[in-house]
C-alpha cells in the first residue's frame, strides 16, 4: 500500500473513533444497546445465562431418556426369571439296538433323543421351586419294563414339551426340610443317598430300582431330619390321586389323596453318611396294587394286584476311596425282599465305578445283579451293564455302552443283549 493511501485510512479512521468516544462520555444505558443488539443482530450472542439454559435443556432430555429405559428394563424383567430363578438343562442323543433270545420285539437300529430343562427359584434363600421340563421321542426297548432295556436317558412323551417334575421343598429350622409336590417321585425326599453308582439302564439306579425304591411321579409330600453327624431319618408317600382305568372295559377308579382306594406307597429310611461311605435301610408298605419296579424278573408285581398291601425291605449302602486318584472303583451294594401276603421275593444288586481311569473326567461303570424274583421261581435271572464314559470338552459326554442278561424277564431262554452309544450335551 502506497504512502498516500496509508494516510487516507488513518484519517477516515480517527473520524469514526472522535464522535463514539464523545457519546462514550455521555451517561449512556449498556443494558439498552444489549437489549437492542440482541434483538436485531442475526449473530448468536453467548452469555452464562445462555449455558446455563442450554445445560439445564439438555438434562431434562437426558433425564426422558434414562426414565425411558427404565421404562423399557421394567417391561423385560416384568417377563423374564427372577434373580433368584437359575435354569441348567442338557439334550441327550442316542443310538443303539438289542438282541433277544425269546421275543419278537424289535431288534432295529434304532436312535432316541431326550430334552429336559430343570429351573430352580428360591423366594427366601433356603427354601426351592423345582420344576423340570422334558421332552422326547423314547420308544420301543428303551421304555421297557420287561427286560431292563428302560434306559435312565429315555423320555417318550411323542416330542410334546410337559411338566416332567415339579415340587416345592423348605427347611424348618436348621435340620428338617419338608417337600410338597403334584409331580415327584418319593426318592427325592429321602435323606440319606441310597447309591453312588451312576447307572445307563433305569434299573440299576438307587441301587437297583425294585420295590422297595422304585415310585412313580405323582401327588406327595415328605419330611427328612438329616443331623450335623450324618444320622439321617426320612419318611414321605406318594399317591397316584388321579383317575385311572383299570383295564381295556374303560372301568375307572375314582382316587384321592390317600382314600380306600388310592394307589400309595409309604416310604420310610434311616441311614448314616459319612464323606467316603453310607448305610441304611428303608421300608416301603405299598398299597391297591401300586407297581412300578424297573428291576423285575416279569410280572413279578403281579402278586400285588390281588393284594391289599405288600411291604418292601431294602438295604443299601455305597464306598468310596479317599484317595480322588486312587485306581480303586467305588462300591455301592443293594438288597430288597418283599413280602406279598406270604409270598417272599428278593433282588441284590452291585455296582462299580472308576474314576480318572485314562483321561481326567472319564469313567467306567460296571454293574450286575438279580432283578426281583420270588423264592419258588425255576430260574436265576441276571442282569448287568458295562459303559466307558469320557468328555470330548467340558460340556459333552459320550458313553459307549453294552447290557444284557440271561432269564432276564423271569423265563428260561429269557436272554437278552444290547448296545448304545449316547451323548449328552449340557448347558
Amino acid at each position: 500500500m502506497k504512502l498516500f493511501q496509508k494516510l487516507l485510512v488513518a484519517s477516515t479512521t480517527l473520524s469514526l473513533i472522535t464522535p463514539l468516544a464523545a457519546q462514550a462520555s455521555d451517561s449512556v444505558n449498556l443494558e439498552e444497546m444489549n437489549g437492542y443488539s440482541r434483538s436485531n443482530s442475526k449473530v448468536q450472542r453467548f452469555d452464562s445465562k445462555t449455558f446455563i439454559n442450554k445445560v439445564s435443556e439438555d438434562l431434562a432430555d437426558l433425564k426422558g431418556r434414562v426414565d425411558g429405559l427404565e421404562a423399557q428394563q421394567n417391561e423385560l424383567e416384568a417377563g423374564g426369571f427372577s434373580d433368584t430363578t437359575t435354569m441348567d438343562g442338557k439334550a441327550i442323543f442316542t443310538i443303539g439296538a438289542v438282541d433277544y433270545d425269546e421275543s419278537d420285539d424289535s431288534e432295529a437300529v434304532q436312535a432316541y433323543y431326550s430334552y429336559t430343562l430343570n429351573l430352580n427359584s428360591s423366594f427366601t434363600g433356603d427354601d426351592n421351586l423345582y420344576v423340570r421340563i422334558k421332552t422326547g421321542n423314547s420308544d420301543d426297548w428303551t421304555t421297557s419294563k420287561d427286560y431292563g432295556t428302560y434306559l435312565s436317558s429315555s423320555k417318550g412323551n411323542s416330542d410334546a414339551l410337559k411338566v416332567d417334575k415339579i415340587w416345592y421343598q423348605f427347611p424348618i429350622g436348621e435340620n428338617n426340610t419338608i417337600w410338597v409336590g403334584p409331580k415327584i417321585e418319593n426318592y427325592y425326599m429321602h435323606g440319606t443317598t441310597p447309591s453312588i453308582y451312576k447307572p445307563v439302564t433305569k434299573q440299576f439306579t438307587l441301587g437297583g430300582n425294585g420295590n422297595a425304591y422304585g415310585a412313580s411321579t405323582d401327588t406327595g409330600a415328605g419330611w427328612a431330619y438329616q443331623a450335623d453327624n450324618g444320622f439321617a431319618i426320612s419318611s414321605n408317600i406318594g399317591t397316584k390321586s388321579h383317575t385311572t382305568q383299570e383295564d381295556a372295559d374303560e372301568n375307572y377308579i375314582q382316587s384321592g389323596i390317600l382314600t380306600d382306594e388310592t394307589k400309595t406307597s409309604w416310604a420310610t429310611q434311616i441311614g448314616y453318611t459319612q464323606p467316603n461311605y453310607s448305610g441304611s435301610v428303608m421300608v416301603n408298605v405299598k398299597s391297591n396294587g401300586w407297581s412300578d419296579s424297573y428291576y423285575k424278573a416279569g410280572d413279578i408285581n403281579g402278586d400285588a394286584v390281588d393284594s391289599d398291601q405288600y411291604t418292601a425291605i431294602g438295604l443299601r449302602g455305597w464306598w468310596r476311596p479317599e484317595d480322588a486318584t486312587s485306581q480303586l472303583p467305588s462300591v455301592s451294594v443293594g438288597y430288597d425282599t418283599t413280602d406279598y401276603d406270604g409270598t417272599t421275593a428278593d433282588a441284590w444288586f452291585v455296582g462299580l465305578n472308576w474314576n480318572d481311569v485314562f483321561n481326567s473326567d472319564d469313567k467306567i461303570g460296571a454293574a450286575f445283579g438279580q432283578p426281583t424274583s420270588n423264592e419258588d421261581s425255576e430260574v436265576d435271572p441276571f442282569a448287568y451293564e458295562l459303559y466307558y464314559s469320557f468328555k470330548p470338552n467340558d460340556s459333552v459326554t459320550m458313553t459307549p455302552a453294552i447290557f444284557g442278561g440271561s432269564d432276564r424277564d423271569g423265563t428260561a431262554g429269557g436272554d437278552i443283549f444290547g448296545a448304545v452309544f449316547e451323548t449328552t450335551f449340557k448347558f
